[in-house]
């Protein structure tokens, strides 16, 4: 019996609304059931085992075992299962997380808010600029600046700073503080013979122009993933953070970072900041955080930030913000031991050590037909498809090139997933140097199969 036929898929199919897909394409092809997890693989309910290529959704980054993390959740369940943190309440998980994540914090930031979701500390993110500037006499300085094709959540608020008009279709126009500047991607965006620092310093003087048509004094924080994930593995060009952060410290714009894929190690830097010079204000993580074993999210604040909010909560009796879960305590200890794990197994030294075989092994492939362009970071990476190399011409949406590829690699093992014309990878922290040497050569065969099927 396949698993699109066993009576879970079935109930799975009749009963459970499946976000960021088909629906009814769902109910003809129904689930791929996952039941276990061991080490980067994870096996379906008849047993065929898959390397997860993506870390489930950029988050599983210790892999599918790790005893030790629920043996942590199990042991803070029976001892204190949960405590709210409003009000003058705490408890130890909640403390000791937020003091070990501002050890590892970029310098600056030394106050930790905690949440559920990335899609959670983006809006409290949202909130606490507007009460910023609030705070300072700057209540106009309400707007916000993300990038298109950047991807910052689902809620009403997180998905309209997200630059990717599917996460827009349907939904009604997002919110109108909410300004799209160009996407740093050189390959689509920059101009025929412009270098990186070229391209870096026209979007710095085009963000700069977009300030100054909107009006500085209505523009509150511009919000950017240090390496785009969703939005295609982007990388940004030479100098861009350096030109577009001199711009906001002009015009008194907040530089929030949004690490919720960068964070922990993935771009070979504990920070995606470090690796491409941001120098944040705030800035947000999720995933890693508890390296997907909890749902636990933070927003990192600086001192700077921290002290106009701490004295306008006083002013206004409270700070009106909040949520149930935040900084629960079998979360919070969850994450705190993966921050622990994360150091003593030098997570860091390790993707850099692993890094360059898999990125050198993904660049090899920007020869084959179909690849336009194969770019990363690190662990994590991205080939662009493209119907012809020379003109860099898209294929036909109905081709659905990347999930042409994701299936024939899916059907051999290995889960990648497909954006569009680009296909995504970010494997978790722990793989070593045969399986990344697997997942590069199944890739490889992928390509070919699927270019031979594409044929007259």
């Amino acid at each position: 019996m396949t698993a699109h036929g066993s009576e879970l898929a079935q109930r799975d199919i009749a009963h459970h609304l499946h976000p960021q897909t088909n629906l009814r394409l769902h109910e003809q092809v129904g689930p791929l059931l996952i039941e276990r997890g061991e080490g980067i693989y994870v096996f379906d309910e008849q047993g065929q085992r898959f390397i997860e290529g993506m870390s489930g959704l950029w988050c599983a980054t210790l892999g599918f075992s790790q005893p030790r993390l629920a043996e942590v959740a199990y042991s803070q369940m029976l001892k204190l299962p949960y405590q709210q943190t409003f009000a003058h309440r705490s408890h130890g998980p909640a403390a000791d997380l937020a003091a070990e994540l501002i050890a590892h914090a970029p310098a600056g930031l030394d106050k930790v808010v905690f949440q559920s979701s990335g899609s959670e500390a983006i809006d409290t993110a949202i909130k606490f600029v507007r009460y910023y500037h609030t705070a300072i006499g700057k209540p106009g300085k309400s707007r916000l600046i993300a990038r298109q094709r950047s991807y910052h959540g689902t809620t009403l608020a997180a998905s309209s700073l997200t630059g990717l008009p599917n996460m827009h279709k349907g939904w009604g126009e997002p919110l109108a503080d909410v300004i799209h500047v160009r996407c740093p991607h050189l390959y689509r965006q920059g101009l025929p013979g412009e270098t990186e620092a070229d391209f870096s310093e026209r979007l710095a003087k085009e963000l700069e122009q977009t300030i100054l048509e909107a009006g500085p004094e209505t523009i509150g924080a511009f919000f950017a993933e240090p390496v785009m994930g969703t939005g295609g593995v982007i990388l940004p060009p030479a100098g861009y953070f350096a030109k577009v952060q001199a711009v906001l410290r002009k015009y008194d714009i907040l530089m929030i970072a949004d690490e919720v894929i960068c964070g922990f190690g993935r771009t070979g830097h504990y920070w995606g900041s470090q690796a491409v010079g941001i120098e944040p204000d705030m800035l947000t993580c999720a995933k890693g955080l508890s390296a997907a074993f909890q749902p636990i999210s933070a927003l990192l604040v600086s001192d700077r930030v921290y002290q106009v909010i701490a004295d306008q909560s006083q002013a206004l009796g409270g700070l009106g913000h909040g949520y149930t879960y935040g900084g629960h305590p079998v979360a919070a200890a969850v994450a705190l031991e993966t921050l622990r794990m994360y150091d003593e197994l030098d997570i860091v030294s390790h993707v850099r050590e692993v890094a360059p075989a898999f990125q050198a092994g993904i660049q090899a492939l920007a020869s084959h037909p179909l690849v336009g362009e194969a770019r990363g970071i690190g662990l994590m990476a991205a080939l662009e498809f493209v119907a012809d190399k020379e003109a860099r011409t898209s294929f036909p949406a109905e081709v659905k090139i990347a999930q042409q590829v994701s299936n024939v690699l899916q059907r051999d093992g290995i889960l990648l997933r497909a954006l569009g014309d680009t296909l995504v990878m970010a494997p978790p922290l722990i793989i070593d140097a045969d399986q990344i040497q697997t997942i590069l050569k199944a890739l490889a065969q992928a390509l070919d199969e699927v270019q031979a099927g594409m044929r007259p």
